[in-house]
Parts: C-alpha cells; sequence; structure tokens
C-alpha cells in the first residue's frame, strides 16, 4: 500500500513539474483562460441539472414530457463533463502534488464521480422508463440536485480556502 502512495506521490510530482503543468503554473493568462472555459462547462453542467432535476420534483416544466426535458438536459451534462474534465485536467496538471493532497479538492472528486455517476446511472434509468412513481420522480430529482450543488460548493471552497 506504501509502495502505492508513494507512486502516486510521484506521478502527480511528475504531472506538475511537467512542461504542460509549468506552463500553466507560470502562465497567468492561460490559468485564467483555462479556469473561464472550466466554468463555462460547469455552468452547463449546472443548467442542465438544475432543469432536469426541477422537472423531476415537478417544480419546472411540469407539463412537459419527462424525456423532452430529460434527454437535452443530459445531453448538456455530458458535453458539460467533457469541457470540465479537460480544463480541469489543465488547471490540476499546475498544481498536482498540493490539490492531490487537498482534502476539499479529494471531496469534490468524489463528489463529481459520485454525481455523474448518479446522473448517467440512476437518474437516466428513471427517467427512461414510460412511468416512474411519483416518489421516486422526486427522490432522484432530490438526489441530483444535492450531489451537483455538492460538487459546485466543494469547488468554490477548494478555491477559497486553499
Amino acid at each position: 500500500m506504501q509502495d502505492i502512495a508513494a507512486l502516486s506521490v510521484s506521478f502527480f510530482a511528475w504531472m506538475q513539474n511537467s512542461r504542460v503543468g509549468t506552463t500553466i503554473s507560470q502562465s497567468l493568462p492561460l490559468t485564467a483562460g483555462l479556469s473561464a472555459v472550466h466554468l463555462i462547462g460547469f455552468t452547463l453542467i449546472m443548467g442542465a441539472a438544475l432543469v432536469s432535476n426541477l422537472r423531476l420534483l415537478g417544480v419546472l416544466f411540469e407539463h412537459r414530457p419527462l424525456r423532452e426535458v430529460a434527454g437535452p438536459a443530459s445531453r448538456g451534462i455530458a458535453l458539460g463533463l467533457v469541457i470540465s474534465v479537460a480544463t480541469g485536467l489543465f488547471l490540476f496538471s499546475a498544481r498536482a502534488s498540493t490539490a492531490s493532497e487537498n482534502g476539499i479538492f479529494q471531496l469534490k472528486m468524489l463528489l463529481l464521480v459520485a454525481a455523474a455517476g448518479f446522473q448517467f446511472g440512476f437518474h437516466r434509468h428513471v427517467t427512461g422508463r414510460e412511468a416512474s412513481p411519483p416518489v421516486l420522480l422526486r427522490l432522484t430529482g432530490a438526489v441530483g440536485l444535492a450531489l451537483w450543488f455538492g460538487v459546485a460548493l466543494a469547488g468554490c471552497a477548494f478555491i477559497l480556502l486553499e
């Protein structure tokens, strides 16, 4: 187990000291640009997650068919994830050693994996069915919102408390 920990520390140090990592860490405009695109990706995620989960809760578009709302929202979340993960990897490379040891960053990553897994697993299953019980729809919407807002709050906390 210690060998795995040492290997991961070495990998993160290598990533941070790579040409990509050092270029990003030494360039404020590049870091700012990547951060802006990262935020745009996450805005796509949160906007689509809000629409989809508020529909499940019966707060928004309640007279629209569930699939009509959930399908495009899932595609928006997927696109936002691609953008956010790609830019996030670049931003991470600039400070991989410190970020990987940060508990708030670790929580953000855990919540991100949980939210994406829930979204494209259980959420998709529930919204793809012809008829789901209203309590299941509302519970799915509440859990989906809680997970995505958890990612957002952990991301803000990481930035503010780093």
